[in-house]
């Protein structure tokens, strides 16, 4: 693998991959993107927006694109959107060249974080059953992150810590 020193968080919304990656960013000194930031920056409106005005194909696309190029720069930390990772294209970049953290939360947790936000328009109209399904088809797909931090019982700055030891055991061997 070659590694460009990127690290990149995969995970369910609501699961805490922009405030650890933000935090992780400050620790390192690394330039920080929230890949749905960005997007809502490019386009100057909310993603619920864009799903509701142009549809989830159409930002996935935009989000495949905008990932891809965020992801060729070096030495940042990157938040993936919640569906994101399941793109082949940007699943495949990640994995081959850059340092993945799945954050895995008890979808009980994830649940009463998401559901009802008007900010996540997939969960915005589901019902419990349709969340628990996603989180359960989603998971399997973050589970080939390089590395899983389970984020249950654990505050921010535990996580935080976690990953930067993995970071630095991983900067040894490269």
């Amino acid at each position: 693998m070659k590694f460009k020193e990127n690290i990149v968080f995969v995970g369910m919304m609501g699961s805490g991959k922009t405030s650890i990656g933000f935090r992780v960013s400050q620790k390192l000194k690394k330039k920080f993107f929230d890949i749905d930031q960005e997007i809502e920056k490019e386009l100057k409106i909310t993603i619920s927006k864009i799903f509701e005005s142009k549809g989830e194909e159409f930002f996935r696309d935009l989000e495949e694109k905008i990932t891809l190029k965020i992801l060729k720069k070096n030495n940042i930390v990157v938040s993936l959107g919640g569906g994101a990772f399941i793109n082949k294209n940007i699943q495949k970049e990640v994995l081959e060249n850059h340092l993945s953290f799945w954050l895995k939360l008890d979808y009980k947790i994830l649940l009463e974080r998401i559901k009802n936000s008007r900010k996540r328009p997939l969960a915005f109209k589901a019902s419990d059953n349709e969340l628990i399904d996603l989180i359960k088809k989603r998971s399997n797909i973050y589970s080939k992150a390089q590395y899983e931090i389970n984020c249950d019982k654990q505050n921010k700055d535990q996580i935080v810590n976690k990953v930067l030891k993995i970071y630095e055991t991983h900067q040894i061997k490269s």
